[in-house]
């Protein structure tokens, strides 16, 4: 069974078919999703989308690019919604500084450890966004060395074993299945399985031989199988070992 540790099914990719897709998934290969907020309303509707569907959960949090507005009353109203049961982690949270114009990096160090606190007074893991922020984030992960993930790992393989280090887990999308993807693919050689997951960041990074399509959780496949020629296993191993490891991490 699929286990997709990091989904997007708000996004407006799926208005057409969000509800038809997901019953879909749930009826076939997808045994969990979890669906990632990037902002306090959008980790609203997240929890709204979770109530749901038995097997979908979410994380709560702001993604660091919406951090501009980010205020201390933010971290009131996500300390309230991250109560629902079906709130698993803080997250989609960290550091990105691809965009010029993005959030002001001040802003976002202030948002990312507001949030990290929060996670540490709840006892809840995080999923940690890193956009071209490897060295920042790794040292304010070290200032708080939360349990998690960092989701959609794109570091090399020194920045994974210092991450492996912080006990933390690292998520690894459809980008292993890709030709440039190098570093991944030395991270996903060499990193202990029992820290993998598996993901989509769906609607995006759909894997080859799927890339440029709209990326689903059915799709967890493809990277699967990289992963486990990568490893000398059965991709059906790869898959249990993934989903094992999210439902212990996110505690159920």
């Amino acid at each position: 069974m699929i286990f997709d540790s990091h989904a997007h099914y708000l996004s407006t990719a799926f208005d057409d078919d969000r509800d038809t897709l997901l019953t879909a998934l749930f009826g076939g290969k997808v045994s969990g999703i979890i669906e990632s907020g990037t902002t306090v309303s959008d980790s609203r509707e997240a929890l709204a989308l979770a109530d749901r569907y038995p097997s979908l959960w979410a994380a709560v949090g702001i993604h660091p690019q919406e951090a501009a507005t980010f205020t201390d009353r933010d971290i009131d109203e996500l300390r309230v919604i991250a109560s629902h049961p079906k709130a698993v982690a803080i997250g989609e949270i960290g550091l990105d500084y691809h965009y010029e114009d993005g959030a002001p990096r001040d802003i976002q160090h202030r948002c990312f450890r507001a949030q990290l606190a929060l996670a540490r007074e709840l006892s809840l893991p995080v999923v940690i966004h890193d956009r071209d922020a490897h060295e920042d984030t790794l040292t304010i992960l070290k200032e708080y060395s939360p349990e998690g993930v960092v989701h959609c790992f794109s570091g090399s393989v020194e920045m994974a074993r210092e991450v492996l280090k912080l006990g933390m887990h690292i998520g690894i999308g459809g980008v292993v299945t890709f030709k440039n993807a190098r570093k991944l693919v030395e991270v996903a050689s060499e990193m202990p399985l029992d820290r993998l997951l598996l993901e989509t960041d769906a609607p995006y990074l759909a894997p080859v031989p799927l890339r440029g399509e709209r990326c689903d959780s059915s799709m967890i496949i493809h990277t699967a199988s990289t992963i486990a020629a990568l490893r000398g296993m059965t991709t059906d191993e790869v898959l249990r070992i993934a989903e094992e490891n999210a439902r212990r991490l996110y505690r159920f």
